[in-house]
């Protein structure tokens, strides 16, 4: 597994621009009808609870979309972790653009943080352990680059990014092509997936875990097996005579997580941190400057 580049702000332009077009579709009717076109307008962002950051670099591309005149300025990083009445950021420029902008660069920089957050506390549920946290594809649709960053930002690591960077063999897979055994599974993978990607394994009990190393899978991942299963997994795969990693994966929480770290796998795939984080609670207090 590993953790893909930083935030890559032009590849999101489009995101952005839809987002606004989403809010602010024609014009902002009332910014536009009750604010003076020369007033101005200072904020700042500020934490409501507790959490970790993620997402300043997008509040300062959504402005800059608005009007280039409004400048934002980070008083924290992406990553960082802030307390309830933090400032996060400062804005200033004309005051109806900043109006205009608030509520798409509140959406992405809470929706981020809230991921981050999320990640953070489970991160620091398996701190000593060998295990790190892994996010899966069940993103918003269209977030998936900037959730999974706000995942880093939280202190996880990120799995595939899409069906196009790593081989992984479930069980809907191997019934759909005719109930192949595993070993099949794999060595069609490697025959047919690009040189040198590496080949994971989706696996329900021990016999397929035998059967998986049997195929020298590089990855196995161990499916919502409980946590006696998982330590007998993790006993027989260590005693490989190769190098595999571990997964776990199915109904993480974060009261189930530490006894699933403390099994000795590698990694803890946890769906939640994408599809199920609160919101960070964020507020932009808004203020004239004429």
């Amino acid at each position: 597994m590993k953790n893909i580049g930083e935030l890559d702000l032009a590849a999101l332009q489009p995101l952005i621009r839809m987002a606004l077009d989403e809010d602010v579709g024609s014009g902002d009717v009332t910014s536009e009808s009750v604010i003076p076109a020369d007033a101005r307008a200072q904020g700042r962002f500020i934490a409501k609870a507790d959490g970790a950051i993620a997402g300043l670099p997008i509040v300062s591309a959504v402005y800059a979309l608005v009007d280039a005149a409004i400048i934002v300025r980070p008083l924290a990083d992406d990553g960082d972790r802030v307390h309830c009445g933090s400032i996060i950021a400062e804005v200033a420029g004309p005051a109806a653009g900043v109006l205009t902008g608030e509520r798409v660069a509140l959406n992405f920089l809470q929706r981020l943080s809230g991921v981050a957050t999320l990640t953070a506390r489970y991160v620091e549920a398996v701190r000593g352990a060998r295990a790190r946290i892994l996010d899966t594809r069940k993103t918003t649709p269209g977030l998936r680059e900037p959730e999974k960053y706000a995942v880093r930002m939280g202190g996880g690591t990120n799995h595939r990014h899409g069906l196009y960077d790593l081989v992984l063999i479930k069980d809907n897979h191997l019934e759909l092509s005719g109930r192949q055994a595993i070993g099949e599974a794999v060595s069609r993978a490697r025959q047919n997936a690009p040189a040198g990607m590496r080949v994971e394994v989706e696996v329900e009990d021990l016999r397929q875990v035998k059967e998986a190393l049997a195929a020298r899978a590089d990855i196995i991942m161990l499916d919502n097996m409980t946590i006696e299963t998982t330590t007998e997994a993790v006993r027989l795969i260590r005693s490989a005579d190769y190098a595999v990693e571990i997964e776990a994966s199915g109904g993480v929480t974060l009261d189930s997580v530490r006894a699933i770290a403390e099994t000795g796998v590698d990694f803890i795939s946890v769906g939640e941190l994408t599809h199920s984080a609160p919101a960070l609670d964020i507020s932009l207090e808004l203020h004239s400057t004429r």
